[in-house]
């Protein structure tokens, strides 16, 4: 049986909303020496290369894009790929989708323990199911669901294709 895919964000779209939220994130760090993204494998990692790629744009300091690696049905053991040191720096949690703020919340646990100066979170679409206490500071799309309903951002070669449920 072939899935209908019914598109809620298209590439371009999908584009300029990272664009908008590096722009976002620049704005509101325009004074960090240095900003550390960390996205969540797969989609969650191509999307914060594409949110360092805008923010080498206008960012003054140095930018970082550490990932994050995370088994969504178990996500109890979170590793970081680099390890690197977090120690008084600004994080960036990076993923493509918020569905209810469980990965997210268990994304946090390797970034808590290298005490940062501050953790910010960064998701393309946002579902406004939340079953975890996860608020994102950036959003590309908020989008009202069922709770049976699924979103997945389509991506191919580093690029973001679109969001679809």
């Amino acid at each position: 049986m072939e899935t209908t895919k019914n598109y809620i964000l298209s590439k371009e779209a999908a584009e300029k909303k990272i664009r908008r939220m590096a722009l976002e994130v620049t704005e509101r760090n325009f004074n960090e020496p240095q900003l550390i993204l960390a996205g969540i494998k797969e989609n969650g990692v191509i999307i914060a290369n594409k949110v360092a790629a805008y923010l080498s744009e206008v960012f003054k300091g140095e930018i970082i894009v550490i990932e994050i690696r995370i088994d969504k049905k178990q996500p109890e053991f979170a590793t970081l790929n680099p390890k690197i040191d977090f120690s008084n720096k600004t994080v960036l949690l990076i993923d493509d989708v918020a569905n209810s703020g469980k990965v997210m919340l268990y994304a946090l646990q390797p970034l808590l323990a290298g005490y940062p100066k501050s953790i910010q979170t960064l998701a393309l679409v946002e579902r406004t199911h939340k079953n975890f206490p996860v608020a994102l500071d950036y959003i590309g799309l908020s989008y009202s669901t069922t709770q049976d309903e699924h979103i997945n951002v389509e991506v191919e070669d580093g690029q973001v294709l679109g969001a679809w449920m």
